[in-house]
């Protein structure tokens, strides 16, 4: 599934490019960007929604009637991007890939998308029924740690080596944070109750 151009990291593997992505985004009631709307999904992910790809397209589609497809379309497209990140997720820590603009797009841009995606991971966490399933201390200070990145002062980003090494150490640290948040919370707790 060839992509005509790559801002965003893991479209080469759905067949949503970025501008579709960006205006099937800006219809919902959420006018989430593309990074702060997959931050939704995998806190989402991460907490161990019951159903977290469907909680996440009734959050970012706007409601539809039957039979309207241009909705239909974007659900679709949306729901692969989905099962590509449970994918991810539920893969070694490698497969797993914040939706982030790549290296090429200038730094100041990176990092606000990296502020949208934190940004959205914590709004999700926020809306879970955490009822019973007290997140561990880890989880508690992965979540403080999250939202000091919200703190970040992006007027103030020079385009430079040490702004670059920083950006790419937060970044690393997010995913490898999601990864750890997914595996306590969603595989650790199916496979004790399996057993």
């Amino acid at each position: 599934m060839a992509v005509s151009r790559t801002l965003f990291r893991t479209e080469a593997a759905t067949d949503i490019d970025d501008d579709r992505l960006a205006r099937y985004l800006a219809a919902g009631a959420l006018c989430a960007t593309p990074s702060e709307a997959h931050g939704i999904l995998c806190g989402l992910m991460c907490g161990g929604d019951a159903d977290p790809e469907s909680t996440w397209l009734r959050q970012i589609l706007p409601e539809s009637e039957a039979g309207d497809l241009l909705i239909e379309e974007r659900r679709e497209a949306l729901a692969a991007l989905a099962r590509l990140t449970r994918e991810e997720l539920e893969a070694s820590e490698f497969g797993f890939t914040l939706l982030l603009p790549d290296d090429t797009r200038p730094l100041a841009e990176r990092a606000l998308a990296l502020y949208d995606w934190v940004r959205g991971f914590l709004y999700a966490w926020g809306t879970l029924d955490l009822s019973g399933a007290e997140p561990s201390a880890e989880t508690r200070e992965i979540l403080r740690d999250f939202t000091d990145v919200t703190r970040m002062d992006l007027d103030r980003l020079d385009e430079d080596e040490q702004n670059e090494e920083a950006l790419t150490e937060v970044s690393e640290f997010i995913r490898v944070a999601a990864m750890l948040m997914y595996q306590e919370r969603v595989v650790a707790r199916a496979a004790a109750s399996s057993s």
